[in-house]
Protein backbone atom coordinates (compact mmCIF):
# COMPACT_ATOMS: atom_id res chain seq x y z
CA UNK A 1 0.00 0.00 0.00
CA UNK A 2 1.30 3.28 -0.95
CA UNK A 3 -0.51 6.41 1.31
CA UNK A 4 0.78 9.81 0.61
CA UNK A 5 -1.62 11.86 2.73
CA UNK A 6 -0.15 15.64 0.95
CA UNK A 7 -2.57 14.37 -1.77
CA UNK A 8 -5.66 14.40 -0.31
CA UNK A 9 -5.73 18.46 -0.43
CA UNK A 10 -4.39 18.70 -3.94
CA UNK A 11 -6.51 19.76 -6.76
CA UNK A 12 -7.76 17.35 -9.28
CA UNK A 13 -6.24 19.22 -11.56
CA UNK A 14 -2.82 18.86 -10.02
CA UNK A 15 -3.38 15.15 -9.15
CA UNK A 16 -4.04 14.91 -13.42
CA UNK A 17 -1.00 16.35 -13.69
CA UNK A 18 0.95 14.41 -11.41
CA UNK A 19 -0.12 11.08 -13.59
CA UNK A 20 0.51 13.21 -16.83
CA UNK A 21 3.98 12.71 -15.75
CA UNK A 22 3.91 9.73 -13.67
CA UNK A 23 4.88 10.85 -10.65
CA UNK A 24 2.25 9.11 -8.88
CA UNK A 25 -0.10 6.04 -10.29
CA UNK A 26 -3.64 5.34 -10.08
CA UNK A 27 -3.06 2.41 -7.34
CA UNK A 28 -1.11 5.27 -5.50
CA UNK A 29 -4.39 7.50 -5.43
CA UNK A 30 -6.60 4.87 -4.54
CA UNK A 31 -4.61 3.54 -1.55
CA UNK A 32 -4.34 6.96 -0.17
CA UNK A 33 -8.26 7.01 -1.09
CA UNK A 34 -8.91 3.70 0.72
CA UNK A 35 -6.72 5.47 4.00
CA UNK A 36 -8.82 8.38 3.97
CA UNK A 37 -12.72 6.31 3.77
CA UNK A 38 -11.28 4.46 6.82
CA UNK A 39 -10.72 7.60 8.67
CA UNK A 40 -13.70 9.50 7.99
CA UNK A 41 -16.68 6.78 6.26
CA UNK A 42 -17.85 5.43 9.38
CA UNK A 43 -18.77 9.22 10.62
CA UNK A 44 -20.77 10.71 6.99
CA UNK A 45 -21.41 7.88 5.04
CA UNK A 46 -20.97 9.40 1.65
CA UNK A 47 -19.72 6.39 -0.03
CA UNK A 48 -21.52 3.43 1.27
CA UNK A 49 -20.88 0.87 -1.55
CA UNK A 50 -17.00 0.54 -2.64
CA UNK A 51 -15.07 -1.28 -4.92
CA UNK A 52 -11.42 -1.21 -4.35
CA UNK A 53 -10.52 -4.21 -6.14
CA UNK A 54 -12.67 -3.68 -9.56
CA UNK A 55 -10.88 0.14 -9.90
CA UNK A 56 -6.89 -1.28 -9.15
CA UNK A 57 -7.91 -4.15 -11.79
CA UNK A 58 -9.09 -0.70 -14.33
CA UNK A 59 -5.98 0.67 -12.87
CA UNK A 60 -3.87 -1.62 -14.09
CA UNK A 61 -5.27 -2.10 -17.62
CA UNK A 62 -5.33 1.81 -17.86
CA UNK A 63 -1.34 1.61 -17.01
CA UNK A 64 -0.81 -0.81 -19.89
CA UNK A 65 -1.52 2.05 -22.16
CA UNK A 66 0.84 4.82 -23.09
CA UNK A 67 0.49 8.53 -21.07
CA UNK A 68 -0.57 9.85 -24.19
CA UNK A 69 -4.17 7.67 -24.10
CA UNK A 70 -5.02 7.69 -20.83
CA UNK A 71 -7.61 9.77 -21.18
CA UNK A 72 -8.05 13.32 -19.84
CA UNK A 73 -8.56 12.14 -16.18
CA UNK A 74 -5.57 9.57 -16.86
CA UNK A 75 -6.32 6.97 -14.06
CA UNK A 76 -8.18 9.75 -11.35
CA UNK A 77 -10.48 7.90 -9.26
CA UNK A 78 -14.19 9.11 -9.49
CA UNK A 79 -17.12 8.10 -7.79
CA UNK A 80 -20.46 7.53 -9.15
CA UNK A 81 -23.53 8.30 -7.94
CA UNK A 82 -25.84 5.03 -6.67
CA UNK A 83 -28.76 5.92 -9.39
CA UNK A 84 -26.21 5.10 -11.96
CA UNK A 85 -25.58 1.35 -13.26
CA UNK A 86 -21.16 0.07 -12.25
CA UNK A 87 -21.36 -3.31 -13.99
CA UNK A 88 -20.62 -5.22 -11.22
CA UNK A 89 -21.03 -3.40 -8.25
CA UNK A 90 -24.36 -3.44 -5.99
CA UNK A 91 -26.17 -0.28 -7.60
CA UNK A 92 -29.30 0.08 -5.00
CA UNK A 93 -31.05 3.79 -6.57
CA UNK A 94 -31.28 3.88 -2.36
CA UNK A 95 -34.26 1.42 -2.77
CA UNK A 96 -35.04 -1.75 -0.85
CA UNK A 97 -36.42 -2.68 -4.17
CA UNK A 98 -32.96 -2.53 -5.84
CA UNK A 99 -31.07 -3.83 -2.05
CA UNK A 100 -29.30 -6.22 -3.40
CA UNK A 101 -29.44 -5.29 -7.16
CA UNK A 102 -25.97 -5.86 -9.49
CA UNK A 103 -25.95 -4.98 -12.64
CA UNK A 104 -24.03 -6.78 -15.45
CA UNK A 105 -23.66 -3.53 -17.85
CA UNK A 106 -22.71 -0.28 -16.98
CA UNK A 107 -24.02 2.81 -17.64
CA UNK A 108 -22.98 4.50 -21.07
CA UNK A 109 -21.88 7.41 -18.86
CA UNK A 110 -19.80 5.57 -17.02
CA UNK A 111 -18.41 3.42 -19.76
CA UNK A 112 -17.05 6.73 -21.28
CA UNK A 113 -15.27 8.12 -18.39
CA UNK A 114 -13.78 5.16 -17.69
CA UNK A 115 -12.63 5.34 -21.55
CA UNK A 116 -11.23 8.89 -20.34
CA UNK A 117 -9.49 7.55 -17.60
CA UNK A 118 -11.44 7.79 -14.90
CA UNK A 119 -10.92 4.96 -12.20
CA UNK A 120 -14.40 3.80 -10.27
CA UNK A 121 -13.80 3.01 -6.72
CA UNK A 122 -17.47 4.08 -4.91
CA UNK A 123 -21.10 4.60 -5.48
CA UNK A 124 -22.05 7.40 -3.50
CA UNK A 125 -25.26 7.94 -1.51
CA UNK A 126 -28.72 9.05 -2.85
CA UNK A 127 -32.10 9.36 -1.59
CA UNK A 128 -34.16 6.96 -3.09
CA UNK A 129 -34.78 7.27 -6.81
CA UNK A 130 -32.90 10.46 -6.16
CA UNK A 131 -35.88 11.83 -4.30
CA UNK A 132 -35.78 15.32 -2.37
CA UNK A 133 -33.21 17.63 -1.06
CA UNK A 134 -32.01 15.30 2.28
CA UNK A 135 -29.87 12.42 1.39
CA UNK A 136 -31.00 9.20 3.59
CA UNK A 137 -32.50 5.45 2.18
CA UNK A 138 -33.93 2.35 3.93
CA UNK A 139 -31.18 0.70 2.60
CA UNK A 140 -27.54 2.86 3.12
CA UNK A 141 -28.86 4.76 5.70
CA UNK A 142 -27.91 8.73 6.50
CA UNK A 143 -25.57 11.11 4.99
CA UNK A 144 -24.42 13.20 7.04
CA UNK A 145 -22.56 17.11 6.22
CA UNK A 146 -19.04 17.41 7.09
CA UNK A 147 -19.01 20.60 8.52
CA UNK A 148 -21.42 19.12 10.96
CA UNK A 149 -22.27 15.61 11.52
CA UNK A 150 -25.97 16.76 13.13
CA UNK A 151 -26.77 18.52 9.57
CA UNK A 152 -27.65 17.36 6.50
CA UNK A 153 -25.08 17.13 3.26
CA UNK A 154 -28.44 18.03 0.98
CA UNK A 155 -29.73 16.05 -2.24
CA UNK A 156 -29.82 13.85 -4.19
CA UNK A 157 -26.25 14.19 -4.19
CA UNK A 158 -25.63 14.37 -1.17
CA UNK A 159 -23.11 11.66 -1.15
CA UNK A 160 -21.17 13.06 -3.46
CA UNK A 161 -20.93 16.63 -2.33
CA UNK A 162 -20.07 14.83 1.44
CA UNK A 163 -16.94 12.84 -0.62
CA UNK A 164 -15.99 16.25 -1.74
CA UNK A 165 -16.00 17.84 1.61
CA UNK A 166 -14.77 15.18 3.44
CA UNK A 167 -11.51 14.59 0.88
CA UNK A 168 -12.87 10.91 -0.21
CA UNK A 169 -13.17 12.26 -3.55
CA UNK A 170 -11.35 15.17 -6.20
CA UNK A 171 -14.10 15.02 -8.35
CA UNK A 172 -17.45 13.26 -8.37
CA UNK A 173 -19.91 12.37 -10.73
CA UNK A 174 -24.13 12.70 -9.66
CA UNK A 175 -27.16 13.80 -11.43
CA UNK A 176 -29.96 16.76 -10.64
CA UNK A 177 -33.42 17.49 -11.57
CA UNK A 178 -34.82 19.70 -8.81
CA UNK A 179 -31.13 21.08 -7.59
CA UNK A 180 -29.75 17.60 -6.98
CA UNK A 181 -26.18 19.16 -8.08
CA UNK A 182 -26.88 22.41 -6.55
CA UNK A 183 -28.40 21.77 -2.95
CA UNK A 184 -25.18 19.27 -1.92
CA UNK A 185 -22.85 21.80 -3.28
CA UNK A 186 -24.52 24.44 -0.97
CA UNK A 187 -24.42 22.45 1.89
CA UNK A 188 -21.18 21.22 1.55
CA UNK A 189 -19.26 24.20 0.33
CA UNK A 190 -18.27 22.74 -3.16
CA UNK A 191 -19.00 22.90 -7.00
CA UNK A 192 -21.45 21.25 -8.36
CA UNK A 193 -22.90 22.26 -12.52
CA UNK A 194 -26.34 21.37 -14.07
CA UNK A 195 -25.28 21.07 -17.24
CA UNK A 196 -27.52 21.58 -21.02
CA UNK A 197 -29.70 18.90 -21.19
CA UNK A 198 -27.59 16.52 -23.60
CA UNK A 199 -24.47 17.84 -23.08
CA UNK A 200 -23.65 14.77 -20.68
CA UNK A 201 -25.14 11.97 -22.15
CA UNK A 202 -26.69 8.84 -20.38
CA UNK A 203 -28.25 5.51 -21.27
CA UNK A 204 -29.99 3.15 -21.80
CA UNK A 205 -32.98 5.34 -20.54
CA UNK A 206 -36.35 4.69 -20.02
CA UNK A 207 -37.06 8.19 -21.81
CA UNK A 208 -33.81 9.10 -23.99
CA UNK A 209 -35.91 12.72 -24.86
CA UNK A 210 -35.81 13.71 -21.22
CA UNK A 211 -34.56 17.42 -20.15
CA UNK A 212 -35.25 17.83 -16.85
CA UNK A 213 -32.79 15.08 -15.15
CA UNK A 214 -29.34 15.49 -16.12
CA UNK A 215 -26.11 14.00 -14.90
CA UNK A 216 -23.62 16.49 -14.47
CA UNK A 217 -19.63 17.18 -12.47
CA UNK A 218 -19.13 18.15 -8.78
CA UNK A 219 -15.29 18.81 -7.52
CA UNK A 220 -14.23 21.39 -4.58
CA UNK A 221 -13.30 24.35 -7.18
CA UNK A 222 -14.94 25.37 -10.95
CA UNK A 223 -11.67 24.09 -12.70
CA UNK A 224 -11.57 21.30 -11.35
CA UNK A 225 -15.37 21.16 -12.27
CA UNK A 226 -14.30 21.95 -15.64
CA UNK A 227 -12.23 19.29 -16.15
CA UNK A 228 -14.82 16.20 -15.11
CA UNK A 229 -17.25 17.59 -17.46
CA UNK A 230 -14.80 17.18 -20.14
CA UNK A 231 -14.23 13.46 -19.52
CA UNK A 232 -18.60 13.46 -19.28
CA UNK A 233 -19.70 15.14 -22.45
CA UNK A 234 -19.55 14.11 -25.85
CA UNK A 235 -22.12 11.94 -28.29
CA UNK A 236 -23.34 8.15 -27.30
CA UNK A 237 -24.98 5.83 -29.43
CA UNK A 238 -28.53 5.45 -27.97
CA UNK A 239 -28.79 9.11 -26.28
CA UNK A 240 -30.55 11.40 -29.02
CA UNK A 241 -30.12 14.64 -27.34
CA UNK A 242 -26.40 13.82 -26.84
CA UNK A 243 -24.51 17.16 -27.91
CA UNK A 244 -21.67 16.76 -29.52
CA UNK A 245 -17.64 17.33 -27.65
CA UNK A 246 -16.72 21.16 -28.05
CA UNK A 247 -13.81 22.57 -30.25
CA UNK A 248 -12.16 24.07 -26.77
CA UNK A 249 -11.76 22.59 -23.52
CA UNK A 250 -13.98 23.57 -20.55
CA UNK A 251 -11.23 23.37 -18.42
CA UNK A 252 -9.33 26.37 -21.19
CA UNK A 253 -12.29 28.54 -20.13
CA UNK A 254 -11.44 27.63 -16.57
CA UNK A 255 -8.28 28.24 -16.72
CA UNK A 256 -8.57 31.41 -18.98
CA UNK A 257 -11.22 33.00 -16.77
CA UNK A 258 -13.32 35.95 -18.45
CA UNK A 259 -15.03 38.27 -16.02
CA UNK A 260 -18.42 38.94 -16.77
CA UNK A 261 -19.72 42.78 -17.24
CA UNK A 262 -22.84 43.21 -16.40
CA UNK A 263 -24.50 40.15 -13.86
CA UNK A 264 -28.09 40.25 -12.85
CA UNK A 265 -28.85 38.95 -9.10
CA UNK A 266 -31.90 38.17 -7.82
CA UNK A 267 -33.18 37.63 -4.40
CA UNK A 268 -35.37 34.86 -5.07
CA UNK A 269 -36.48 34.39 -8.35
CA UNK A 270 -40.04 35.45 -7.90
CA UNK A 271 -40.38 31.87 -6.63
CA UNK A 272 -38.95 31.36 -3.41
CA UNK A 273 -37.53 33.58 0.11
CA UNK A 274 -34.18 32.33 1.07
CA UNK A 275 -33.60 32.93 5.23
CA UNK A 276 -32.42 36.20 6.11
CA UNK A 277 -28.84 34.42 6.98
CA UNK A 278 -28.87 33.69 3.12
CA UNK A 279 -29.80 36.65 2.03
CA UNK A 280 -26.82 38.38 3.61
CA UNK A 281 -24.00 36.57 2.56
CA UNK A 282 -25.52 36.84 -0.70
CA UNK A 283 -25.77 40.05 -0.94
CA UNK A 284 -21.85 40.75 0.98
CA UNK A 285 -21.15 38.54 -2.03
CA UNK A 286 -22.93 40.55 -4.86
CA UNK A 287 -21.11 43.77 -2.63
CA UNK A 288 -17.46 42.01 -3.35
CA UNK A 289 -18.21 41.64 -7.03
CA UNK A 290 -19.55 45.37 -7.20
CA UNK A 291 -16.38 46.53 -5.50
CA UNK A 292 -13.97 44.40 -8.00
CA UNK A 293 -15.53 46.81 -11.15
CA UNK A 294 -18.87 44.32 -12.29
CA UNK A 295 -21.87 45.81 -12.75
CA UNK A 296 -24.47 44.07 -10.84
CA UNK A 297 -28.45 44.55 -11.53
CA UNK A 298 -31.09 43.49 -10.22
CA UNK A 299 -34.10 43.49 -12.29
CA UNK A 300 -37.27 41.97 -11.94
CA UNK A 301 -37.62 38.64 -12.35
CA UNK A 302 -40.27 35.95 -11.65
CA UNK A 303 -40.42 32.45 -12.51
CA UNK A 304 -43.10 31.76 -10.00
CA UNK A 305 -45.32 30.02 -12.34
CA UNK A 306 -42.54 27.20 -12.21
CA UNK A 307 -44.11 25.46 -9.28
CA UNK A 308 -46.94 23.81 -10.84
CA UNK A 309 -45.38 23.42 -14.35
CA UNK A 310 -42.57 21.54 -12.42
CA UNK A 311 -44.25 19.58 -10.51
CA UNK A 312 -46.71 18.54 -13.55
CA UNK A 313 -43.49 17.47 -15.68
CA UNK A 314 -41.90 16.14 -12.56
CA UNK A 315 -44.98 13.76 -11.84
CA UNK A 316 -44.78 12.73 -15.21
CA UNK A 317 -41.52 11.81 -15.23
CA UNK A 318 -41.78 9.38 -11.91
CA UNK A 319 -44.84 8.16 -13.51
CA UNK A 320 -43.49 6.99 -16.29
CA UNK A 321 -40.30 5.55 -14.86
CA UNK A 322 -41.91 3.88 -11.73
CA UNK A 323 -45.39 2.65 -12.81
CA UNK A 324 -44.31 -0.34 -12.56
CA UNK A 325 -42.07 -0.58 -9.67
CA UNK A 326 -45.15 0.96 -8.02
CA UNK A 327 -47.42 -1.60 -8.88
CA UNK A 328 -45.51 -4.34 -7.72
CA UNK A 329 -43.14 -3.04 -4.82
CA UNK A 330 -45.86 -0.68 -3.27
CA UNK A 331 -45.03 -1.46 0.30
CA UNK A 332 -41.48 -1.20 -0.20
CA UNK A 333 -40.90 2.69 -1.38
CA UNK A 334 -40.91 5.71 0.80
CA UNK A 335 -44.42 7.52 0.71
CA UNK A 336 -42.84 10.35 -1.01
CA UNK A 337 -41.89 8.61 -3.74
CA UNK A 338 -45.08 6.62 -4.11
CA UNK A 339 -47.24 10.21 -4.03
CA UNK A 340 -45.16 11.63 -6.57
CA UNK A 341 -45.61 8.70 -9.11
CA UNK A 342 -49.45 8.36 -8.30
CA UNK A 343 -49.43 12.28 -8.78
CA UNK A 344 -47.88 11.71 -11.77
CA UNK A 345 -50.57 8.97 -13.20
CA UNK A 346 -53.42 10.90 -12.28
CA UNK A 347 -52.54 14.21 -14.89
CA UNK A 348 -54.70 14.67 -17.57
CA UNK A 349 -53.54 15.98 -21.22
CA UNK A 350 -54.36 19.44 -20.33
CA UNK A 351 -52.41 20.05 -17.58
CA UNK A 352 -49.07 18.52 -19.23
CA UNK A 353 -49.52 20.50 -21.91
CA UNK A 354 -49.76 23.25 -20.32
CA UNK A 355 -46.78 23.10 -18.00
CA UNK A 356 -45.11 22.25 -21.16
CA UNK A 357 -46.51 25.81 -22.59
CA UNK A 358 -45.48 27.76 -19.03
CA UNK A 359 -42.10 26.17 -19.85
CA UNK A 360 -41.72 27.62 -22.99
CA UNK A 361 -42.57 31.16 -21.86
CA UNK A 362 -40.50 30.84 -19.04
CA UNK A 363 -37.01 30.00 -21.21
CA UNK A 364 -38.49 33.07 -23.67
CA UNK A 365 -38.52 35.44 -21.26
CA UNK A 366 -35.12 34.24 -19.30
CA UNK A 367 -33.34 33.94 -22.44
CA UNK A 368 -34.11 37.40 -23.40
CA UNK A 369 -32.64 38.20 -20.05
CA UNK A 370 -29.76 36.83 -20.70
CA UNK A 371 -28.87 38.55 -23.83
CA UNK A 372 -28.50 42.01 -21.47
CA UNK A 373 -26.59 39.71 -18.55
CA UNK A 374 -23.66 38.00 -18.71
CA UNK A 375 -24.87 35.66 -16.08
CA UNK A 376 -27.73 35.67 -13.66
CA UNK A 377 -27.03 34.94 -9.88
CA UNK A 378 -29.25 33.90 -7.41
CA UNK A 379 -29.29 31.82 -3.74
CA UNK A 380 -28.50 28.21 -4.29
CA UNK A 381 -30.64 27.31 -1.75
CA UNK A 382 -32.97 29.01 1.27
CA UNK A 383 -31.97 27.47 4.18
CA UNK A 384 -28.19 26.56 5.70
CA UNK A 385 -27.41 22.91 6.29
CA UNK A 386 -30.86 21.53 8.32
CA UNK A 387 -31.06 18.39 11.34
CA UNK A 388 -30.44 15.44 10.16
CA UNK A 389 -33.56 13.70 11.19
CA UNK A 390 -35.50 15.86 9.57
CA UNK A 391 -36.81 14.52 6.12
CA UNK A 392 -37.22 17.52 4.39
CA UNK A 393 -38.12 21.42 5.27
CA UNK A 394 -41.09 21.94 6.13
CA UNK A 395 -40.65 25.96 6.39
CA UNK A 396 -38.71 28.61 5.88
CA UNK A 397 -38.82 32.60 6.20
CA UNK A 398 -42.25 32.48 7.34
CA UNK A 399 -43.49 30.08 4.47
CA UNK A 400 -44.71 26.93 5.02
CA UNK A 401 -44.50 23.69 2.31
CA UNK A 402 -47.33 21.63 1.13
CA UNK A 403 -44.55 18.97 -0.32
CA UNK A 404 -41.08 17.13 0.14
CA UNK A 405 -40.18 19.80 -2.63
CA UNK A 406 -41.01 22.63 -2.46
CA UNK A 407 -38.37 24.33 -0.74
CA UNK A 408 -36.26 23.44 -3.56
CA UNK A 409 -38.09 26.24 -6.08
CA UNK A 410 -34.92 28.16 -6.34
CA UNK A 411 -33.25 25.47 -7.84
CA UNK A 412 -35.77 23.90 -9.95
CA UNK A 413 -37.04 26.92 -11.22
CA UNK A 414 -33.50 26.77 -12.91
CA UNK A 415 -34.11 23.68 -13.87
CA UNK A 416 -37.39 24.38 -16.21
CA UNK A 417 -35.46 26.69 -18.17
CA UNK A 418 -32.90 24.16 -19.57
CA UNK A 419 -29.83 26.19 -19.24
CA UNK A 420 -26.61 25.62 -17.90
CA UNK A 421 -26.07 26.54 -13.91
CA UNK A 422 -23.16 26.43 -11.47
CA UNK A 423 -23.34 26.66 -7.47
CA UNK A 424 -20.34 28.02 -5.64
CA UNK A 425 -19.55 28.04 -2.28
CA UNK A 426 -19.59 31.98 -1.26
CA UNK A 427 -19.69 32.05 2.15
CA UNK A 428 -20.36 30.72 6.02
CA UNK A 429 -23.29 31.42 8.63
CA UNK A 430 -22.36 32.30 11.83
CA UNK A 431 -22.36 28.78 12.86
CA UNK A 432 -19.73 28.05 10.31
CA UNK A 433 -22.10 26.23 7.68
CA UNK A 434 -21.36 26.21 4.17
CA UNK A 435 -23.68 29.09 1.89
CA UNK A 436 -23.71 29.22 -2.23
CA UNK A 437 -24.92 31.07 -5.21
CA UNK A 438 -26.40 29.99 -8.07
CA UNK A 439 -24.97 31.05 -11.62
CA UNK A 440 -26.87 30.53 -14.56
CA UNK A 441 -25.22 30.91 -17.96
CA UNK A 442 -26.96 31.57 -21.13
CA UNK A 443 -28.35 28.91 -23.32
CA UNK A 444 -25.40 25.79 -24.11
CA UNK A 445 -23.41 28.29 -22.59
CA UNK A 446 -21.39 26.11 -20.28
CA UNK A 447 -17.66 27.63 -22.21
CA UNK A 448 -18.93 30.99 -20.97
CA UNK A 449 -20.25 30.00 -17.56
CA UNK A 450 -17.28 28.12 -16.38
CA UNK A 451 -15.10 31.20 -17.41
CA UNK A 452 -17.41 33.95 -15.47
CA UNK A 453 -18.05 31.57 -12.42
CA UNK A 454 -14.38 31.12 -11.70
CA UNK A 455 -13.52 34.59 -12.37
CA UNK A 456 -16.11 35.20 -10.05
CA UNK A 457 -14.65 32.72 -7.48
CA UNK A 458 -11.00 34.27 -7.93
CA UNK A 459 -12.94 37.83 -6.26
CA UNK A 460 -14.92 35.67 -3.85
CA UNK A 461 -11.66 34.17 -2.68
CA UNK A 462 -11.20 32.46 0.96
CA UNK A 463 -14.95 32.28 1.22
CA UNK A 464 -14.42 30.00 4.59
CA UNK A 465 -13.72 30.89 7.74
CA UNK A 466 -12.91 27.06 9.29
CA UNK A 467 -12.55 23.46 8.08
CA UNK A 468 -15.03 20.83 7.83
CA UNK A 469 -15.46 19.18 11.20
CA UNK A 470 -13.37 15.97 10.10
Amino acid sequence: MSVDASLIDRSAHEIVGLLQREEVTPHDLLDTLAWRVEQVEPRVNALPTLCWERAHAHADALLKRPVAERGVLCGLPVPIKDLTDVAGVRTTRGSTVYAERIPERSDAAVTLLEARGGVVYAKSNTPEFGSGGHTYNSVLGITRNPWDLSRSAGGSSGGAAAALASRTAWVAHGSDLAGSLRTPSAFCGVVGLRPTPGRVATGPAANPFDTLAVNGPMARNVTDTALLLDAMCGELPGAPLALAEPTRRFLDCALQPQRPVRIAFSEGLGIAKPEAEILAVCRKTMDRLSAAGIGVDTPDIDLSAAHKAFHVLRGVSYAMNYEEVLAQHRDMINPDVIWNIEFGLQLEGRAVSAAYRTRGELFNRTAALLERYDVLICPATIVPPFPVEEQYVKEAAGRQFDTYIDWLAITYGLTMLGVPVMAIPCGMTASGLPVGIQIAGKPRGEAALISAARAIEEIIGTWTTGQPAL
